[in-house]
């Protein structure tokens, strides 16, 4: 089986946001897939993706913290600059972080540790909209939940 499909967020302010929920939301194929694989990929060059720890909210301001920190602001040897203090930097830092994650899907669930989240790195003030491209490919359940009856394949 092959699905694919857009995600838009809405703007978010600059920082890290969890949005495992909002992708598990926008694909209700995920649900038909006995195991597979979901890529998800961040159509924009200044914000990212990544996996991290979910439970603690502190990790997302020492992300924030540290990459303000490795990636300054108004360096002096910058001269993409016309976009804004902000721009050159977000650029930077979405290279380093990345603009897409794979997460292996098992029995209708992304198979992501019991700490771990998706979460978009918005590295701009004022992002905007950002849009993902969810792409599941995978083996296909010969059954479906919304049936009621138990799962013939899944093991016991």
């Amino acid at each position: 089986m092959w699905h694919q499909t857009t995600l838009r967020l809405a703007p978010r302010p600059r920082g890290f946001h969890l949005i495992t929920d909002d992708i598990v939301r926008a694909l209700p194929a995920l649900a038909e897939a006995r195991t597979g694989l979901l890529h998800v990929f961040i159509q924009h060059s200044s914000a990212s993706l990544t996996i991290n720890e979910h439970a603690d909210p502190t990790v997302r301001e020492d992300f924030e913290s540290h990459f303000n920190q490795m990636v300054p602001e108004d360096a002096p040897y910058y001269r993409h600059t016309y976009e804004g203090s902000d721009d050159m930097p977000a650029h930077l830092k979405a290279s380093l972080l990345g603009s897409s994650v794979s997460i292996p899907v098992t029995e209708g669930r992304l198979a992501l540790g019991t700490w771990q989240g998706i979460y978009l790195c918005e590295h701009r003030d004022q992002g905007g909209a950002r849009q993902l491209v969810l792409t599941l490919n995978g083996e296909r359940n010969r059954w479906r939940p919304e049936d009621g009856a138990p799962d013939p394949y899944r093991a016991r």
